[in-house]
């Protein structure tokens, strides 16, 4: 879908909003591992390549290996800043509408808590990783 330009929320994580009300720290933790996961995957190649390799069923072929790679971690695919994508979550709402009548009223942002990456992102946190201003 990215290949094609369009958008998408490929992966995400959920929790209840109870919980994110009950426990923000452990929200606020998980968003900041998340980030930093993302960081190392995204700037150590060579490890996401073993990564890929031990998962894809011990896979030795190097060509394979490294393209399956820079696809993962394309920016497009897997951004730095780990934003739920609202454009993606309502194309999932419309593809689930066609057999639930309530995705088709469902808002995106009813989906999506961005106050934890945002604080993240506000603080520099996400930039500095990278070593960009």
């Amino acid at each position: 879908m990215a290949a094609v330009g369009l958008t998408n929320q490929h992966t995400g994580v959920a929790t209840t909003r109870k919980f994110i009300r009950e426990h923000p720290e452990v929200v606020r933790a998980y968003v900041k591992a998340h980030v930093e996961a993302v960081h190392r995957l995204k700037t150590d190649r060579e490890g996401g390549i073993r990564v890929l390799a031990k998962y894809m069923g011990g896979l030795k072929d190097r060509e394979i290996l490294e393209k399956t790679y820079d696809r993962a971690v394309a920016e497009n695919i897997l951004p730095r800043k780990q934003y739920p994508t609202l454009d993606g979550i309502k194309m999932i709402l419309d593809s689930l509408g066609e057999k639930d009548p309530k995705a088709k009223t469902a808002k995106p942002q009813d989906f999506a808590e961005m106050r934890f990456i945002k604080e993240l992102d506000d603080s520099g946190f996400i930039d500095k990783l990278y070593g960009s201003k």
